[in-house]
């Protein structure tokens, strides 16, 4: 019996196939991607976003009444969702804003509510896998936070530090510089020099894309080089020179060319781009789910029993400066109190003693009179006697 033998077709038996598969699936599906923007107010954030995406996802911020938030001293988040397509591939992006955040004057645990945030989102994420229905899952955890820094051309404050400390262990961590056509470029180069020793001295975590591929290992290192990127946010169509319309702002001296990717001599706004959105947005969405989701399952796991409920705090340090406020208005209160229960005690004192002198002197009177009444009495039967 003669075995038999068949020779593998010429185009292999279609294991090579597998990425055009999935290459099918994920256009069908579409992705989710989440972005954060932290910094103090007025340093172009929405308008970054919106230059980022090509259209107006927030619209401009209302400064103006920038006073009125002054009393709150909290810093808010807010969610902005957005569907974008292109080339019939779409994108559901969420954008997680932070108003109020470093923009008082005493900043202590202003990073509270970004930090749980983005804990109270991989605690969510979480619980739903633990549920026995898990086909729609709502998937709001982080895949990017870019911290804005301002352009005061020294180094990063206490607050940058401490904040981005307690974000990079949680989220992958892009700093930017905010506004960089406020300094020149060789101060622009001294600052992002102490930024970068800063960061490695105080041991702060950020995203550097990976350098295994072979092949884009040159332009993961210009990213890499190019970190905190500089960033001239603009959505405004200005006049070059040369008679190019660009994106970017218009000055005495000339136009600084923020909103377009031609010219890369002005701002990293091209880099930054690449890194969220052309090259390593996928990279982003897996180390989020590999890596950060994943050290916050584990830490939760070894802590808590299976479905057991995260503990909360009974004190809320967001509400510290609020209940410290009250507690010293309470206790101002009762001291007034206690102060005019004192004036009303001396008050009664010194009307209970007026009333016993006054009693003591009805007394007296009381027993002159009575003396006076037997004197009589005695007078009266002496002459009774005599007649």
């Amino acid at each position: 019996m003669s075995a038999l033998t068949t020779s593998p077709p010429t185009d292999g038996i279609g294991i090579a196939n597998l990425p055009n598969q999935r290459h099918k699936i994920v256009a069908k599906r579409g992705a989710h991607f989440t972005i954060m923007v932290v910094g103090e107010s007025g340093l172009g954030k929405t308008t970054l976003i919106n230059t980022l995406f090509s259209t107006e996802l927030s619209p401009a911020k209302n400064y103006s009444r920038r006073h009125v938030k002054q009393m709150d001293k909290l810093t808010e988040v807010e969610i902005i969702k957005a569907e974008l397509e292109e080339k019939q591939f779409k994108v559901k992006l969420t954008v997680i804003d932070t108003p109020g955040f470093g923009d008082y004057v005493n900043n202590r645990d202003s990073w509270l509510p970004i930090v749980e945030f983005i804990d109270d989102q991989h605690e969510a994420y979480m619980r739903q896998e633990q549920q026995p229905q898990r086909s729609e899952k709502t998937d709001l955890r982080v895949h990017a936070c870019l911290y804005f820094i301002r352009p005061t051309g020294h180094t990063l404050k206490p607050l940058d530090i401490e904040v981005m400390k307690r974000l990079g262990t949680r989220v992958n961590l892009i700093p930017v510089v905010a506004k960089a056509d406020t300094l020149t470029q060789n101060d622009l180069f001294t600052f992002k020099q102490r930024v970068r020793e800063v960061i490695a001295a105080q041991g702060i975590r950020i995203y550097t894309p990976p350098l295994d591929d072979d092949e884009n290992a040159e332009h993961a290192q210009m990213l890499i080089d190019a970190i905190p990127f500089s960033i001239i946010g603009s959505t405004e169509d200005v006049r070059t020179p040369d008679g190019r319309v660009v994106k970017g702002r218009e000055y005495i001296w000339g136009v600084a060319e923020g909103g377009t990717v031609e010219n890369e001599n002005h701002c990293d706004f091209k880099k930054l781009r690449s890194l969220l959105i052309r090259t390593h947005m996928l990279d982003l969405i897996s180390t989020t789910e590999e890596l950060h989701y994943e050290n916050y399952r584990q830490q939760q796991m070894e802590t808590r029993k299976f479905g057991e409920p995260k503990v909360k705090k009974l004190d809320n340090p967001k509400f510290k400066e609020e209940e410290e406020a009250l507690r010293k208005k309470f206790t101002e209160q009762v001291k007034s109190e206690e102060a005019r229960f004192r004036q009303w005690e001396q008050h009664l004192i010194a009307e209970r003693d007026r009333l016993n002198k006054d009693l003591e002197q009805a007394h007296s009177a009381i027993k002159t009179l009575e003396a006076e009444l037997d004197n009589l009495q005695v007078g009266y039967g002496r002459g009774t006697g005599r007649r």
